[in-house]
């Protein structure tokens, strides 16, 4: 089945940002480093920026979620903090929808 023109689903673009670090930054990141996930699947890091493969690792599980409608009762439409797995570190990450989009669901796999 092909997708008609102006798409047949809707998903939102995300914005993955270090929202705050209460310990020590052993990976290098700063408040306010933050990748892109958009058109379903593109990851994009600002320019001479990057971002830590564990705290991506820790976030990364849960994007898909956040680029689709939930019910107004689930806890991660309501949630939008996540935190990465190094006890020393504790770096919060914001996802945050950035636009909403229509695209063709033959087009993903």
């Amino acid at each position: 089945m092909t997708g008609s023109a102006d798409g047949d689903m809707e998903i939102y673009d995300l914005k993955v940002t270090v929202d705050r670090i209460e310990g020590r930054s052993v990976c290098g990141m700063a408040t306010g480093d933050s990748f892109e996930l958009t058109n379903s699947a593109h990851l994009r890091l600002p320019d001479g920026r990057h971002f830590c493969v564990y705290a991506l690792a820790a976030v990364l599980p849960f994007l898909a979620a956040k680029q689709r409608d939930l019910a107004a009762g689930d806890w991660l439409a309501q949630d939008s903090h996540f935190a990465c797995p190094d006890p020393e570190e504790r770096l919060v990450m914001k996802v945050e929808r950035t636009c909403r989009r229509r695209m063709n669901s033959a087009d993903l796999t």
